[in-house]
């Protein structure tokens, strides 16, 4: 295992067809990723992932769409910060003196 799959479980969890239904969206979206730009236009990369386009446990094939390493990976990256949580051990800032009334 190497890649995003290093380390995971999420293999584990996708259902036993998972590269035939894999082979049909690559082969439906013509191996190229459904990426869209802010105009509409899409991306003209070779696509290689399959993404799911909601819940990741559907995995219906209307559910899923074909992307580009770059964009399945900015997504990925994009949904685990913000999953993740963020705690500080800073203290909240005190106002300023000259404010405080």
């Amino acid at each position: 295992m190497s890649g995003g799959w290093a380390g995971s479980n999420r293999r584990a969890e996708l259902p036993p067809d998972w590269s035939a239904r894999r082979r049909a969206v690559l082969e439906r979206d013509g191996y190229r990723c459904t990426q869209l730009d802010s105009e509409d236009r899409r991306c003209t990369s070779e696509a290689d992932d399959v993404d799911h386009l909601g819940d990741r446990h559907d995995h219906r094939l209307e559910m899923l769409a074909a992307k580009c390493e770059w964009h399945h990976d900015r997504k990925t990256a994009a949904q685990g910060n913000a999953a993740r949580r963020r705690f500080t051990t800073r203290r909240p800032r005190e106002p300023h003196p000259g404010l405080v009334r």
